[in-house]
C-alpha cells in the first residue's frame, strides 16, 4: 500500500476536492476496499446522549471515511501531490517522492 497512517493527503474528486488531511485511521473491507478516516474532512452530525459526569451530551462532528481512490499523497518536502516509487535501502524498502526524489518514511 502506497500511503500510511500520519500521511498528509489531499482528496481529488467529490465534495471535498482539494481539502487536505491527516489519515487518522485505514479502514479494510472485502466489499469495499481500503477506506480512509481523515481528520477534519468528511464530517458528519452525530446526536450523542450524555454519558456520565465526564462524557456530556450534544451534537458531535465525526469524520465518515472515503475510499482510498479519491486521494493523492502529498509529499512533505515539495508538497505537492506525487505518485511514489518503491526502493531497497539496506533491505528495507523505503518510499520515495516521483518529483523531488526525496524519501517519504
Amino acid at each position: 500500500m502506497n500511503i500510511k497512517k500520519n500521511d498528509v493527503i489531499e482528496v481529488i474528486c467529490g465534495e471535498e476536492k482539494g481539502k487536505r488531511g491527516k489519515i487518522l485511521k485505514i479502514l479494510k473491507s472485502k466489499e469495499y476496499g481500503y477506506r480512509l478516516l481523515i481528520d477534519g474532512l468528511n464530517l458528519a452530525k452525530k446526536h450523542q446522549r450524555t454519558r456520565g459526569a465526564d462524557k456530556p451530551g450534544g451534537i458531535i462532528d465525526l469524520p465518515n471515511p472515503v475510499h482510498i481512490s479519491n486521494t493523492a499523497l502529498i509529499c512533505p518536502k515539495c508538497g505537492k501531490r506525487t505518485k511514489i516509487r518503491h526502493d531497497k535501502v539496506e533491505g528495507r524498502r523505503i518510499r520515495i517522492c516521483r518529483l523531488c526524489e526525496e524519501v517519504i518514511d
